[in-house]
């Protein structure tokens, strides 16, 4: 079985902070108590992650945002995330002999959003302003901190891409050599744009001297991005969206995101009586992977920037779609293949945030890949994200790349709601896994009846395409399981691939639950090296 990393549950009345970062938990804790509002603290972990787990979220990269404010009454949303450059043409790029984007480089950098985004936070929620809030990161970057055996891990797996950008293995490769665990590593440049950042707000990074560096930077290897594409960034307040789940209403982030993909998911499922299987059981997981596949079917079908999609989002989370598609589950056999329906007929970090006044913050923030396109900006400590890789090249595809269009993105905030009231804040990292993760770890806690840390603690699957040796669909199945479930789903048809018992492919998530007794429980993945910091 190994190691257990499992936490406790973190309990408090005051606030609680939820990453996948303990540093980075307790400098939004530090935030809460000294009188600023979850999105202050939101903010504050954020820039720390960017710090301490690079590999993961940074500057350079996007974000997304669900709020519920007392005084909104309802969740909100921010769409963080960047478009790409005016000159990305899927011809463009087909001349320079290209017949997908590439992963890492120049080319797939898009406008980086999650600057702009904590400026549209804070001027609506926030109490301390960008001074307070980004100094424990400026501390962190300045005077360094210690490697996670995580970190190291990821650094030494990254190490060619890193060694090709001087200024990233200046800060990753010191010595040129893999740090080891515990050493302190330092990024001083990175500090000093959060310093200018602080003082001179969004538009040194979007308009000023920051933003010439990182067009120079890319345009000098041969990227697309210009000061122009950068200045014309915006970001924008959305409505989530939203299904009923045995009384929940559970709120998910609009696309571009894949947030609805979950909503598809649930809708699906609520029409089986989980309670009557055996809990967490071989029912009970086969039908919750169908509904996995029949939702990524839609998804990867219709899913793109809003404003290219050709279906509206919410006919997609219709009930009476669900019962349609439910139809192409069978009980007893996987599906060789799920069809999309007809509508008609990571790396990755995720927080959450709760204060004392009920303000929630569920916000994911990425750079996609590991340290993402493995451009560092000289003179600015900034990696930029490779979320353009995301983008199709084929003409037809519904997330094919255009001049200013926003990729489809897999980060996808959640939170949950009872009569009107929070009572849930959770995500997770994984990329195409985030969606099956919140289908896990709802159902788990309404269907299953765990509390918050026993959900994330659970043993997870992950189904999809992850090992080149496997089928397109194979089953990845935290070793955890018992043997015999693993050998019912295979005899059902699923191609199960065991894991070890703690994978990150199963994502780092986190979750915060407002218990009727006014108590707030946190719960921190143990995949990660986060913690839940409560008062």
């Amino acid at each position: 079985m190994g190691m257990n990393p499992t936490r406790p549950t973190a309990l408090g009345t005051s606030g609680v902070v939820a990453t996948p970062h303990y540093l980075a938990s307790q400098a939004g804790l530090r935030v809460l108590q000294d009188g600023g509002s979850a999105v202050d603290a939101a903010i504050a972990a954020n820039a720390v992650l960017q710090v301490v787990y690079p590999h993961n979220c940074a500057a350079g990269g996007d974000a997304f945002w669900i709020i519920y404010d007392p005084r909104d009454g309802r969740p909100v949303a921010l769409n963080g995330s960047g478009r790409a450059p005016a000159a990305a043409t899927p011809e463009r790029l087909r001349e320079r002999g290209l017949i997908r984007m590439p992963m890492h480089g120049p080319l797939p950098v898009t406008v980086p959003g999650v600057v702009d985004s904590w400026h549209e936070v804070l001027a609506r929620y926030g109490r301390l302003g960008l001074e307070r809030d980004l100094a424990p990161a400026i501390d962190y970057a300045e005077n360094g901190f210690p490697a996670t055996p995580k970190l190291c891990q990821t650094i030494g797996e990254e190490a060619g891409l890193l060694a090709l950008s001087p200024a990233a293995s200046a800060v990753f490769l010191p010595g040129n050599a893999v740090p080891r665990m515990g050493q302190v590593l330092r990024n001083p440049d990175l500090a000093g744009t959060y310093r200018s950042i602080a003082r001179r707000g969004r538009d040194v990074f979007y308009r000023g001297e920051i933003a010439e560096r990182i067009a120079a930077a890319v345009q000098e290897l041969g990227g697309l991005l210009t000061a122009e594409d950068l200045a014309a960034h915006r970001s924008d307040w959305v409505e989530p969206l939203s299904t009923g789940y045995r009384g929940y209403e559970i709120y998910e982030f609009p696309p571009n995101s894949q947030g609805l993909t979950a909503l598809i998911e649930l809708n699906l499922v609520e029409g089986f009586d989980l309670s009557a299987l055996p809990r967490r059981g071989l029912q009970w997981q086969h039908l919750l992977v169908e509904a996995k596949r029949l939702a990524f079917a839609d998804r990867d079908s219709y899913l793109t920037d809003p404003e290219a999609m050709a279906i509206d989002p919410r006919t997609l989370i219709s009930k009476e779609y669900a019962d349609r598609r439910r139809r192409g589950i069978d009980p007893r056999a996987a599906a060789p293949v799920h069809p999309a329906g007809n509508p008609a007929a990571g790396d990755t970090i995720y927080l959450c945030a709760v204060d004392r006044d009920g303000q929630c913050v569920s916000l994911i923030q990425s750079l996609y890949y590991a340290f993402g396109s493995g451009v560092m900006v000289p003179g600015t400590g900034l990696l930029l994200q490779n979320r353009g890789a995301y983008f199709s090249l084929h003409p037809a595809h519904p997330n094919v790349i255009a001049p200013r269009k926003r990729t489809l993105h897999t980060l996808m905030p959640a939170m949950m709601l009872r009569d009107g009231r929070p009572c849930l804040v959770f995500g997770s990292m994984g990329g195409d896994g985030q969606a099956q993760t919140h289908l896990q770890l709802v159902t788990n806690i309404l269907d299953a009846g765990m509390d918050v840390q026993q959900a994330l603690d659970a043993p997870r699957w992950f189904s999809g395409a992850l090992i080149a040796e496997h089928g397109p669909e194979p089953l990845l199945m935290e070793n955890r399981f018992p043997a015999e479930l693993c050998a019912g789903l295979e005899a059902m048809g699923h191609e199960v691939v065991p894991l070890g018992p703690w994978e990150a492919v199963m994502g780092h998530a986190q979750a915060i639950m407002l218990r009727d007794d006014g108590v707030l429980a946190g719960g921190a993945d143990p995949r990660g090296d986060g913690i839940a910091a409560a008062w």
